[in-house]
């Protein structure tokens, strides 16, 4: 920390689930930040967003909860009046022992996201607590990327895959697909990288139904495609790769299991219909010629990185567009090379704590319970396959179905750390209608959101800036940031750490991690990491650069010594062909890839009725709802519908008309932003905003989940990307 004319400087960041774990350094006078600057230290730097560096407008917000809350209202409608810690505290742990006394543990539902990402506040030390209560019920499958993270581990048997940003350097061709890091970030340092990739002449395809801000500052060629179609495309090319002999033959047979049951399948020897450019021009809308153009242009530019992006797998059958992807990388022989790319998960770098891990669980509700069905239970790490858990957008249902509707247990409350659950998991008003059902609702909270309504509890936490913690990197890059204390706690907030401790003992608990000092606990974690060597010096630095002699490879040893080092599936090898998947006998999760409609098609029966395909991509001024309440947040890019022009036009909608974008789950009023960056039959709503119904039920703060389906794949994937909608002029549309 550095002081001078009375402004001391504390080195530390941001870290939301954005995408970047970004260095900020606050300049505090008289207790108060009055500037918050980010890294300008070696390279590479760690620079905050927009987002990072308006975070003064969340801490110091007129909206911060500033003192406990207790329901007064009806659950919903928003009025609370205040009481004293004690008081609050006092009621949770009463409610606690009531419901596991009268159901069990299982009763007790612990909601807990990702808007904290550090490693000792948001859920751990109330997960920590709750396990010692005798634990709790929890979800499974992440919205972001649980299609992406099966394929991962079904094709390479991890979820380590991909290179380091650097390596693309070395790259002769570089697909991004689905991909849009300028708003995502995608580590610090991805956009940077991708500049100096343009700049060095290596041309970089982007393919997406909208014409993103990567395409539009990165790309040579913006290819747009059809939303749930993307697998269909994968599949053609590899159908141009393999008849013109453009595979790599070798590396093939060497490395891969099953690869003669995909040609099958893509030549059309199985089903009778070749996988071609034009049978896939037909689904994708994707010119016949564009697609065996980059088919062969990826296939001789060895070595090129297909890096398949998350948001075509947060889709109905997601799965197979990333096993599509992860298949395409293997058959033309770019992986476990320089300038290649295992297209993947996406984790390259990892530390010794951040392994994968086993499928045991230390939650007693999760003793005994087999694995679930269709779970890759056979393979070590990905997500724990224990059948005791509920899919994250099954949730409302189970909560209000319980056992009689197949779920393992009965909900009567949820404890709700670090998340907005209502507003960003799918069909938001079933989840009202769900969260209403609960006996008891308890909610840690810094704005009172559209969740923090529906608590009988709700519990002030503080911000980054009011707590000590260590960011991991978001998604493999080689550093850590050291989020040092700048101000003291505002109001009556407390940290999650000091919410957990004071409850415990309340609940009469033994002494455990929540009893430790902060700083103590933040020392064994940063002392347990193997490549954190000095944790005094980290946090005097706020940051640690971990420098790697050369880029890092996903998969190098794999493949220059295949005898000493295995792949991690069953075979040993990249598994173009699934026995594990084989064994599921299920067919929407068939052994190879395969292009399978999802149920809300662009030909599906419900287009007569909902014609336009809906994408929830993620916003550039918020990470999933954070950030969504700042003023210069919204005042940067107004939320709004993406229509295209010739949409627009059949509806009479002009730019900022306000409409409604509806279906039969719901409907959400908000103003239309017509372009020609979104193609024909496609719109788009971002995810994150607030979800704000009138008294008729229509959401006028534009809530994407109010139209999502709460379905998911068999692998877990969700259906954020496969929903069908109408749009029409608001003041047209029939209340």
């Amino acid at each position: 920390m550095i002081s001078q004319d009375h402004v001391t400087v504390v080195p530390t960041g941001c870290c939301h689930d954005c995408g970047g774990r970004c260095v900020l350094k606050a300049h505090v006078k008289d207790g108060k930040i009055i500037r918050l600057e980010s890294d300008n230290g070696e390279d590479p730097q760690l620079r905050a967003c927009l987002r990072g560096r308006a975070y003064r407008q969340r801490v110091y917000s007129p909206d911060r909860l500033k003192y406990p809350l207790r329901r007064v209202g009806e659950r919903g409608e928003g009025r609370f009046e205040r009481v004293s810690w004690e008081e609050a505290l006092e009621k949770v742990a009463f409610e606690l022992k009531r419901i596991k006394d009268t159901y069990g543990n299982s009763s007790i539902f612990f909601a807990a996201g990702s808007g904290n990402q550090g490693m000792l506040h948001g859920p751990i030390p109330v997960g920590a607590m709750l396990l010692a209560f005798g634990g709790f019920t929890r979800i499974w499958g992440v919205a972001s990327y649980e299609g992406a993270l099966f394929a991962s581990m079904a094709t390479y048997g991890t979820m380590r895959t991909g290179n380091s940003r650097d390596d693309l350097l070395n790259s002769r061709l570089v697909v991004l697909w689905g991909w849009n890091p300028a708003n995502t970030v995608w580590d610090p340092e991805t956009s940077f990288t991708l500049a100096r990739v343009r700049e060095k002449g290596i041309k970089i395809v982007v393919v997406d139904p909208r014409y993103t801000d990567t395409a539009a500052t990165f790309a040579k060629q913006w290819i747009p495609i059809r939303p749930g179609t993307d697998a269909a495309m994968l599949i053609a090319m590899a159908y141009v790769i393999i008849t013109e002999g453009l595979e790599d033959k070798a590396f093939v047979e060497k490395y891969t299991v099953g690869f003669e049951s995909y040609r099958d399948y893509v030549l059309g020897h199985e089903d009778d219909v070749p996988k071609t450019p034009e049978w896939a021009e037909t689904i994708t809308t994707v010119p016949a010629q564009t697609i065996a153009e980059l088919a062969r242009e990826y296939a001789q530019s060895k070595p090129a990185a297909l890096i398949a992006g998350w948001g075509p797998s947060r889709a109905a059958r997601g799965e197979q567009y990333s096993r599509a992807a992860n298949v395409l990388t293997a058959v033309t022989g770019n992986i476990g090379i320089s300038g290649g790319y295992a297209s993947g998960f996406m984790r390259a770098y990892s530390s010794r704590e951040t392994g994968s891990g086993t499928h045991g669980s230390r939650n007693p509700v999760e003793k005994g319970a087999p694995p679930r069905k269709n779970s890759l239970h056979k393979l070590r790490g990905g997500t724990n396959p224990n059948s005791a858990r509920i899919h994250s957008a099954k949730v409302f249902d189970a909560i209000l179905r319980g056992r009689a509707g197949g779920y393992p247990t009965d909900l009567k409350m949820a404890y709700v750390v670090a998340s907005n659950f209502i507003n960003q998991h799918p069909n938001t008003r079933r989840g009202v209608e769900a969260f209403k059902a609960l006996e008891f609702v308890v909610v840690h909270e810094q704005f009172m959101t559209p969740t923090a309504k529906l608590a009988d509890i709700v519990l002030p936490v503080n911000t980054f800036m009011e707590r000590n913690d260590i960011a991991p990197p978001w998604l493999g890059s080689p550093y850590y940031i050291c989020l040092n204390k700048a101000i003291d706690s505002l109001y009556e907030s407390k940290s999650d750490l000091e919410i957990a401790r004071e409850l415990s003992k309340k609940l009469g608990l033994p002494p455990g991690l929540v009893d430790m000092d902060e700083d103590d606990i933040l020392r064994a974690i940063g002392e347990s990491r193997d490549d954190i060597h000095d944790y005094d010096k980290m946090k005097q630095d706020g940051v640690v650069r971990i420098k790697l002699p050369e880029p890092i490879i996903s998969f190098r040893e794999q493949i220059e010594d295949p005898e000493n080092n295995r792949f991690e599936t069953l075979s040993g090898k990249i598994e173009i062909y699934s026995k594990h998947m084989e064994e599921m006998d299920n067919p929407l999760l068939p052994p190879i890839p395969k292009y399978l409609k999802p149920p809300e098609s662009y030909d599906s029966p419900l287009a007569a009725k909902y014609p336009l395909q809906l994408l929830t991509t993620h916003y550039k001024t918020r990470a999933h709802s954070t950030w969504h309440n700042v003023p210069w947040m919204r005042e940067i890019e107004p939320h709004s519908v993406w229509i295209n022009s010739i949409d627009a036009k059949k509806r009479d909608i002009e730019e900022g008309d306000l409409v409604d974008v509806f279906n039969d789950r719901g409907k959400i009023r908000i103003p239309a932003k017509v372009t020609e960056r979104i193609m024909p039959g496609v719109v788009n709503v971002s995810q994150g905003a607030w979800y704000d119904p009138d008294k008729k039920g229509v959401d006028h703060g534009g809530c994407a989940n109010v139209l999502t389906d709460d379905a998911h794949s068999p692998s877990g994937a969700h259906h954020m990307n496969s929903v069908l909608v109408q749009v029409a002029a608001a003041e047209r549309t029939m209340p």
